[in-house]
């Protein structure tokens, strides 16, 4: 999914009123009942799915962000974070990526932090730290499709291992540190839509 944000038409910074309303505008412009008996109906009920979706990620993350004890701009802040640091991964930059989660402070780590400190770790040979990285970031948020994949993906090589570092002995045909960009490549743009 794009930003839910910008599927609902407002900023991040959006006070929970404005998300109510903003969502029920777009829900009463989309309902599929309006649409009925027309070309478009199959269109509306995708709009209104996205949207739904979008209003549920929202109320979702507000949720999340008070049990944390952060307020709405420092997790908006975190979220943008995280994309440039994803740009930085993508982009092969992992001293870059790992100085920019190490300057997030501990107290708003959250499993998505997990998940890419795994995957830069990982990058450096440490397999045993990556898998102990992305199982902290499947059981914070263990819904998280992406997360489980390289989670499942490492600790199936994590068999292979010893001591928790790579072994050109322990390796398997095919299934290597490119089949983990692979995988990783592909989950981001599986997952592409969801960053906005």
């Amino acid at each position: 999914m794009s930003d839910p944000y910008k599927v609902l038409g407002i900023e991040p910074s959006a006070t929970d009123e404005e998300v109510k309303k903003a969502y029920r505008e777009q829900a009463k412009r989309y309902h599929p009942d309006k649409y009925a008996d027309s070309p478009l109906a199959d269109m509306a009920s995708e709009k209104m799915k996205e949207i739904n979706e979008a209003y549920d990620r929202i109320l979702e993350e507000r949720k999340n962000a008070k049990r944390q004890g952060q307020n709405y701009a420092s997790y908006h802040q975190n979220r943008s974070d995280f994309a440039q640091i994803r740009e930085m991964i993508n982009r092969g930059d992992f001293s870059g990526a790992e100085a920019a989660l190490s300057a997030i402070p501990s107290d708003q780590r959250d499993a998505e932090w997990y998940y890419l400190m795994g995957i830069v770790v990982y990058q450096k040979g440490w397999l045993e730290d990556a898998y102990n990285y992305f199982q902290t970031a499947c059981r914070m948020d263990p819904n998280n499709a992406e997360y489980q994949s390289i989670y499942r993906r490492v600790q199936q090589q994590r068999a292979g291992t010893q001591g928790g570092y790579q072994t050109a002995a322990a390796a398997s045909p095919g299934c290597g540190c490119c089949d983990i960009c692979t995988c990783l490549l592909c989950s981001d743009c599986l997952c592409h839509c969801c960053r906005g």
